[in-house]
């Protein structure tokens, strides 16, 4: 019994917040702003109700601008989970009276349409209980309680915290990190085939049964990122430079696309790095590109049409780079799931100084493997 008192007792020690020193300025001063600009607002838009502004606005204002990726901090939660709140609250008080057997009531029902309208939204079981205490104004206002100052408030602090987050830069709403298959097939992408999948996690999540705090979509990108740590300390400190190619074949921007496909042939490397005459980084062409315009039309005869243009007309300009104390284990994702075979590795004036392929990452995975066993 004392050892279960103890866990128990333990419970309430605070758990640590996270969140970095600028992200709690950001939200004390979000909703300073937010709250501010809503009340003022209101106040003359709804000069003649009274009163034009509700308490649970500042509990909103806390998941808005101080925790703005929780699923219960979203638009549709916001809006909706307010104003479905106070229709309840509003409804069963006009039925029951203002008592606190009515409020109970109220704040139960209340949580019930959220859930079944997935708009759960905490700051809702407050709005549904200023609803049935709210005095004669509220009563007399009846369901337009739900539209001004209900609604109205929830609207204006929506539109702060959109333009506020959006200047802070951060996402909101808060959008899932899409992980699309970069062959455009049915298939998962090779990050997903191995490893926690997208329905280990449902299975897992839907076998608690609990309402987590964070999308699901958040939490695996959460557990694949400390999936790459956990791999970082196992394969030890290996960097590019450990592993990457240092003799790089290149091709000069003013070279022929004809001499730039003789390299690749003599070379069999399947892209080469596009440089200036001094070895600054400027583009890179694939095999890909031989092949496919930039308006990704098959081209037959990519020789014989282009052979004497200039290569700077076929590359890529936009290069993905590495740099040589990069952590190998921080690019395996650009591989896997970007579609990359080929990064090339640049220095601090962003000139080329080696390469790195497929083949490097995966002979530093078997050559850490044959070391641990």
């Amino acid at each position: 019994m004392p050892e279960n008192m103890n866990t128990w007792l333990r419970t309430f020690i605070p758990m640590e917040i996270t969140a970095s020193v600028k992200e709690r300025i950001l939200g004390c001063l979000g909703a300073f702003i937010g709250i501010f600009c809503t009340e003022l607002v209101s106040r003359h838009l709804l000069l003649g109700f009274n009163p034009w502004f509700i308490a649970p606005m500042g509990a909103s204002a806390v998941l808005l601008f101080a925790v703005p990726s929780s699923p219960m901090a979203q638009p549709w939660p916001m809006l909706a989970g307010n104003l479905v709140s106070a229709l309840v609250g509003v409804g069963v008080t006009l039925f029951l009276g203002p008592t606190g057997f009515t409020a109970a009531i109220a704040v139960a029902l209340a949580i019930g349409v959220m859930f079944k309208l997935r708009c759960l939204h905490p700051p809702g079981g407050a709005i549904a209980v200023s609803a049935v205490f709210g005095g004669s104004h509220v009563l007399a206002m009846g369901y337009h309680y739900a539209i001004g100052p209900v609604f109205v408030n929830s609207l204006l602090l929506l539109v702060c915290a959109l333009v506020f987050n959006a200047l802070a830069g951060r996402r909101y709403p808060h959008r899932p990190q899409s992980h699309p298959n970069h062959h455009q097939t049915s298939d998962p992408s090779p990050s997903q085939r191995s490893g926690i999948t997208h329905e280990d996690l449902e299975a897992v999540l839907t076998a608690r049964g609990e309402l987590l705090d964070i999308s699901k979509d958040d939490l695996e990108n959460i557990l694949e990122q400390a999936a790459i740590r956990a791999g970082q300390r196992r394969m030890g400190d290996i960097r590019c430079q450990d592993v990457m190619s240092r003799d790089v074949v290149v091709v000069h921007e003013d070279d022929s696309i004809l001499k730039a496909w003789a390299k690749l042939a003599k070379h069999k490397v399947k892209a080469i790095p596009v440089v200036d005459e001094s070895s600054v980084l400027q583009g890179i062409v694939s095999l890909h590109d031989f092949f496919i315009d930039h308006d990704k039309r098959l081209i037959a005869s990519p020789l014989a049409e282009r052979g004497s243009q200039k290569i700077s007309t076929l590359m890529t300009t936009f290069v993905k780079v590495a740099h040589a104390d990069q952590s190998v284990m921080s690019l395996a994702h650009l591989f896997s799931d970007g579609g990359l075979h080929h990064l090339p590795v640049v220095d601090e004036h962003r000139k080329v100084i080696g390469m790195l392929t497929q083949s490097d990452l995966v002979a530093a995975l078997v050559n850490t493997i044959v070391k641990m066993e």
